[in-house]
């Protein structure tokens, strides 16, 4: 009977201990973390990561761009979820093609690396509208990003079924799975202030709401500085070493370091040196950072379109390829994959070590972790912004270029210095082809009729905001009135001028059917001022007027609310002052007559209002294009070359390419024609590109084309020559290396940490063409005291005559090849006492 009777007090403990039993297991599968690290199925780990935006590649590409990721040393993929792209109408999703997640995350798991994925679902990204719907605005009573219903009731059904989506592919880390975190909001501590109490109480609303999905992985708020009970606060910076999350209990992550950045339509480009990125990331896991992910920017722009395919709407930076976002995409790539290893090799004393902080000299210092193993590692920097430094450590003396850090993974042997990059750079042209015909009648055209091409939409005594009107359905809204000149017009001495007002972002503005002129605004101020002289003729005159958007605004407080078009237009220098049309009857029509008729559709291409040219008009506005192309031969990357034309759209086989507007940038714009990477990086450093185009090629991918019958669909709104569009493949031609005789020389992929060598190993110069070509010629060489940078290096006082000879024996004809600066053909010192570099540009073919 005793034993009858423990039976029912037995259950209660049996209960408790199968539930401990499924918490340990969740734990053992899931994400946990301290103030170290993320925790991963019970180890901790040093995660490197790299962004790659689902909709800004295509489907074809995705493997290939995780690959290329994880061979740069990536542990993770970051993405953001783009809720505009996904519902697009309430309660209406769409996830193919390009917007395909799950496929997407199912390529990164395939990979066996971890995803981080930032739900927002308000993200910025340089995004239209910072991936909101457009749609959600013109629900009554929405105010975005505050502690409004509306937002919140759309913006938690579009996170539960994000999550849910995830949870039924069994994609958490807490299912088995590979997300390892997860992101609500985004930013959004940079203008919760300006939503008084409501934006405090909207960023409660929001962790709160993201803990109560149960993912069972942590969530985070970047930039965030009173993140809610169990939120993890991130930095977003160029620099975040000194960074401290919220809690002391939480570990530092880096969610966007920007390796770039992109600025707006018509500016020249800053481009942030390798040397620095490595400098900021080994600062920053010197300093006890655990996750770290490079955001590559993709966006030129606050007004990228999702319609009108924003991962080609920008311009590409010159050194980096037109069709890869993970790590490949940043120069000199290879050294960030040297830094990684590096990093790598120190990942358990920087996990488990008790950390000291040393004084070497004024500004220069060691962060050295050691463990109960007796490991050892030591993080030496120099934060010097201009003077090198020789530092002792430990009793050893150590070279500390200025602004640099030297990683010493058994506190003895330099295996990484992040200003010494002694990996090659892979140079790339854009090589121009030509846009081959399928056919001999190749071109057809349709032009647009100015003004209103159809019956009007609405006519009003005043001006409309454009985004209200057109609802992001389209860039384009016309503007048309007339206006009646006095007989005795003109007298001497009047010189009319057409003034606009606009709000932005564009305008092309025609008088009686002719082009007087264009204006624009620029992505940090939008709205513009435009003055154009004009000829009227006696009677009555016809003014249309183009709106134009390029996308909506992604970021600011209330920036749904940043309207655009016209706000006032007049004509001054007349006989009797100054005429105000802005009361003028407007008569309004949204859109083109080419959009209207799908013209840019594939199926469009036999279309009776297409009319066959022989050689298409130049210079001619308002004209779309049409032509059928082959496809560019071998298999590189295409660029579509588009400098020769205005502004406008443009297609392949239906495919929204995007906007293409080569504008040209100031010369002035304070570029330098050489980039110091030492002190701290900002959008105003480094600026290159001046009196060059802004955009030019625009990415196809390779996956768009058919093996023939391709169409080409062009709507130039200013006018160009369409004859003079290239297909250009982007193509790796030549090989440099840059590499001295202090550089550390430890293989990477080999050290072992129980051998030491003093600095005996003479530093090698490794060199490789990629996959198919050799090195066909040595196009510059010399060991002595060389500089420049590749393609521009130059001899120096001292230079081994025979630098040519002995590369070519060792590298002629070879994918790859090794020369070390120890190597007997360099024979006798040819300077003693000096350090010895060796500069090499060769050519891969």
């Amino acid at each position: 009977m005793a034993a009858v009777a423990a039976g029912p007090r037995l259950l209660p403990l049996l209960l408790l201990l199968l539930q401990l039993l499924v918490v340990a297991a969740a734990a053992a599968s899931g994400v946990t973390y301290d103030h170290r690290s993320l925790v991963i199925s019970g180890r901790r780990r040093l995660l490197i990561s790299a962004s790659i935006h689902y909709p800004r590649s295509v489907p074809a590409m995705w493997p290939k761009l995780v690959a290329e990721a994880k061979e740069g040393g990536a542990d993770c993929i970051e993405t953001y979820v783009f809720w505009n792209g996904h519902e697009t109408a309430p309660g209406k999703y769409y996830f193919e093609d390009r917007f395909d997640l799950v496929q997407f995350a199912r390529v990164v798991k395939d990979a066996g690396l971890f995803l981080m994925l930032r739900i927002g679902p308000f993200v910025a990204a340089e995004w239209n509208f910072g991936g909101v719907p457009a749609w959600l605005h013109y629900i009554p009573g929405t105010v975005f990003r505050t502690n409004n219903e509306p937002f919140k009731s759309h913006m938690k059904s579009f996170t539960t079924k994000i999550v849910d989506m995830m949870k039924e592919q069994r994609f958490f880390a807490s299912q088995g799975g590979h997300i390892i975190l997860a992101q609500i909001e985004n930013e959004y501590g940079y203008y919760q202030q300006a939503y008084g109490a409501g934006g405090k109480a909207y960023a409660m609303w929001a962790g709160s709401m993201a803990q109560a999905q149960n993912t069972g992985v942590p969530w985070i708020m970047c930039q965030q500085y009173d993140v809610p009970d169990r939120v993890i606060n991130t930095c977003n910076s160029f620099y975040c070493d000194q960074f401290k999350p919220n809690s002391p209990t939480q570990p530092k992550i880096w969610t966007e370091n920007w390796p770039g950045w992109f600025q707006t339509f018509g500016e020249s480009n800053p481009h942030r040196p390798p040397e620095d990125v490595a400098f900021s990331v080994a600062r920053f896991f010197g300093k006890g950072g655990s996750v770290q992910n490079y955001y590559v920017y993709h966006g030129g722009t606050n007004f990228d379109r999702t319609a009108g395919g924003p991962f080609i709407t920008t311009s590409y930076d010159y050194d980096a390829p037109i069709d890869e976002y993970g790590l490949r995409r940043l120069p000199k790539w290879a050294h960030l994959k040297e830094l990684h290893q590096s990093i790598k090799l120190c990942e358990h004393s920087l996990l488990f070590g008790n950390s000291t902080l040393l004084s070497l000299g004024p500004q220069q210092e060691a962060d050295v972790y050691t463990d109960h193993s007796g490991g050892c590692v030591a993080f030496l920097a120099n934060i010097d912004s201009e003077k090198d430094r020789v530092v002792t450590f430990r009793n050893r003396q150590y070279d500390l270029p200025a602004w640099s850090v030297s990683i010493l993974p058994d506190c003895k042997n330099v295996v990484f210095n992040t200003a010494k990059v002694r990996s090659q750079t892979l140079m790339v042209d854009m090589v121009p082809g030509t846009l081959q015909a399928s056919k001999p009648d190749q071109w057809s055209i349709f032009t647009e009729r100015i003004g209103v091409w159809d019956k009007n939409d609405f006519v009003r005594n005043e001006f409309v905001d454009h985004i209200n009107t057109t609802k992001d359905s389209t860039d384009y809204l016309w503007h048309t009135t007339s206006f009646d000149v006095d007989r005795n017009y003109p007298s001497s001495g009047n010189h009319p001028v057409l003034n606009i007002d606009s709000k932005g972002h564009a305008v092309h503005a025609f008088l009686n059917n002719m082009l007087i002129g264009s204006a624009y605004g620029n992505g940090s101020e939008s709205s513009f001022s435009a003055h154009m002289p004009i000829n009227l003729k006696a009677g009555k005159n016809e003014i249309a007027i183009l709106s134009m958007t390029v996308g909506l605004k992604s970021a600011g407080p209330y920036y749904e609310w940043v309207g655009a078009g016209l706000t006032s237009v007049n004509i001054s220098g007349m006989k009797n002052g100054t005429t105000d049309l802005s009361s003028n009857n407007w008569a309004y029509k949204v859109g083109l007559e080419g959009e209207h008729y799908g013209l840019f559709k594939h199926d469009q291409g036999n279309n009776q209002r297409w009319r066959p040219q022989s050689q298409p008009p130049k210079h001619q506005p308002l004209t779309w294009y049409k032509v059928n192309v082959d496809v560019p031969q071998g298999d590189d990357p295409v660029g579509l070359d588009m400098q020769s034309m205005g502004k406008g759209l443009v297609w392949l086989n239906g495919n929204a390419i995007g906007r293409y507007w080569p504008r040209t940038s100031p010369t002035n714009d304070r570029c330098t024609t050489s980039c110091d990477y030492r002190g701290k990086f900002s959008p105003n450093k480094c600026r290159v590109g001046c009196g060059k185009p802004t955009q030019r090629w625009y990415h196809v991918p390779r996956s768009w084309f058919h093996p023939s019958g391709n169409t080409l669909v062009v709507f130039e709104e200013q006018g160009g020559d369409p004859t003079k569009i290239t297909f250009s493949r982007r193509v790796a031609t030549s090989v440099c290396s840059f590499v001295s005789e202090n550089y550390p020389s430890i293989d990477l992929e080999s050290w072992d940490k129980s051998i030491s060598d003093d600095g005996r190993v003479a530093a090698k110069v490794q060199l490789s063409c990629p996959k198919g070509k050799n090195i066909s010629s040595v196009k510059f060489a010399s060991f002595g005291d060389p500089s420049g940078t590749c393609r521009s290096y130059q001899q120096g006082s001292c230079h081994h005559p025979d630098s040519v000879s002995v590369v070519e024996k060792a590298c002629m004809n070879m994918n790859s090849c090794t020369v070390s600066l120890s190597d007997e053909g360099f024979g006798e010192d040819p300077c003693p006492g000096v350090t010895k570099t060796l500069a090499i540009e060769a050519d891969c073919s």
